[in-house]
């Protein structure tokens, strides 16, 4: 399987997905709009992921590379390629598909629950509760034809699964504690007080057994996201 990862800045990478993708024989490929802004012909892909990152998808003055990044989303979602789109890259996919990005009514930073929504569609199903991690203060709205999947107190629309394989997550599963670090490290003036905002110190706190849930639940959905048609 070819992997292309959009990765919008050097200190948020795939975390825990870079195993499973190993783990099953994946040629995994960049493009790092930090670096360069080249995007590839989609044909042969069998999946994107995009990446978070501290700038708003409506940023195209400051970063000009988000109109053909938006572009190409579209393109290999209309394709059927697997698509994952991480805090940012939920974003995109919204915005990608028409969907209004705007600030969220409270940031989210840290340790939260979100809750599966109930629905009779044949969609990705989530635990009906599961403390995952956040760093974002924008939301959006579903894009057209797109399903709710999961909702949180301080957020709407936490995930959303548009077609048979696009996926949004406005939180981080693949979150580990060396890319946890980073985050903190380089994001550490979000940190402000709010009531869905955690300290440093009780995100540093965090046991290890909460990053395994999260990390096993992004298994769960690339394996369904890259499941063979039929």
């Amino acid at each position: 399987m070819r992997v292309r990862v959009l990765q919008h800045v050097p200190f948020e990478g795939i975390g825990s997905m870079a195993a499973w993708l190993s783990g099953r024989g994946a040629e995994v490929q960049y493009t790092r709009f930090f670096e360069s802004p080249e995007l590839p012909d989609p044909r042969g892909i069998g999946l994107v992921i995009a990446m978070g990152g501290p700038m708003s998808v409506k940023d195209e003055a400051q970063h000009p590379w988000l109109r053909p990044e938006k572009a190409f989303i579209r393109e290999v979602l209309r394709r059927g390629i697997a698509v994952v789109g991480v805090c940012l890259g939920a974003q995109l996919i919204a915005s990608a598909l028409g969907a209004k990005v705007y600030p969220n009514a409270e940031k989210e930073i840290g340790w939260f629950p979100v809750a599966a929504v109930e629905t009779a569609a044949d969609v990705f199903r989530f635990p009906r509760e599961a403390t995952v991690f956040h760093w974002h203060g924008e939301t959006f709205d579903l894009p057209p034809g797109a399903v709710r999947l999961a909702g949180s107190a301080g957020c709407r629309n936490q995930a959303f699964q548009i077609g048979k394989n696009g996926i949004g997550l406005q939180f981080h599963l693949e979150t580990t504690p060396e890319s946890a670090d980073r985050i903190i490290r380089h994001c550490r003036g979000d940190i402000v007080s709010g009531p869905y905002i955690q300290t440093e110190a009780a995100m540093r706190g965090t046991p290890a057994s909460a990053y395994h849930a999260a990390n096993r639940l992004m298994g769960d959905l690339l394996s369904y996201v890259t499941r063979p048609a039929g």
